[in-house]
């Protein structure tokens, strides 16, 4: 597909996934769906869900788990993170699923990546993926544990594929059992994102 096309058809899309309730009786309240990129991207990162804060500020990962994420483990700008061309930010569900009885958030309706995400990944020309989350993690790699596939390079669709785990603070205990994820395999995807991103150490 030529360039303008997959731009106008991605622009077509984003625009039925912000006017898409669906979920509205699923949820109780009134959904928000978040959508930030371009056809051009060149990282395509897929996670979970949005979180409350970011149901409430429209802004992708602005949040504690964001924070993290962009100071700690990218070491990139926030004008760097949200350049539309630089990273595609998506998750498995575009809204808030709301909290589950439990603790934590509810898993996000599966209907959202069946229609929507699908089709992004379809849309977006991007040179690599990275996939935050059990969640995000499963549905790519079924039946694979986390604690393998976040020290390991994969590929999605032929493209190389890192896998993180939730930057979320309530994943403490993840970080605390491998130390080694923060001491030295963080470093190894961020010198990537700065490779395809052309930034310097």
């Amino acid at each position: 597909m030529e360039q303008k096309d997959r731009k106008s058809e991605l622009v077509r899309l984003q625009d039925q996934i912000l006017r898409c309730r669906s979920c509205r009786e699923i949820f109780g309240f009134e959904p928000h769906p978040i959508v930030q990129g371009s056809c051009n991207a060149k990282i395509m990162q897929i996670s979970q869900a949005p979180s409350k804060t970011v149901h409430e500020t429209g802004r992708p990962f602005n949040d504690a788990s964001g924070r993290r994420l962009r100071g700690e483990w990218y070491r990139i700008s926030d004008e760097d993170f949200y350049n539309p061309d630089h990273f595609y930010i998506v998750s498995m569900a575009h809204c808030y699923p709301g909290k589950a009885p439990g603790g934590g958030d509810r898993r996000p309706p599966g209907i959202c990546s069946e229609r929507w995400l699908l089709r992004e990944m379809e849309l977006v020309d991007n040179e690599i993926y990275i996939i935050i989350g059990g969640v995000a993690a499963a549905f790519f790699f079924p039946r694979e544990k986390m604690t393998s596939l976040a020290f390991e390079n994969r590929q999605i669709n032929g493209k190389p594929a890192y896998v993180l785990p939730h930057p979320s603070p309530l994943n403490i205990k993840w970080f605390r059992d491998y130390p080694e994820f923060t001491e030295k395999r963080i470093f190894e995807v961020q010198k990537e994102v700065y490779r395809v991103l052309g930034i310097s150490p």
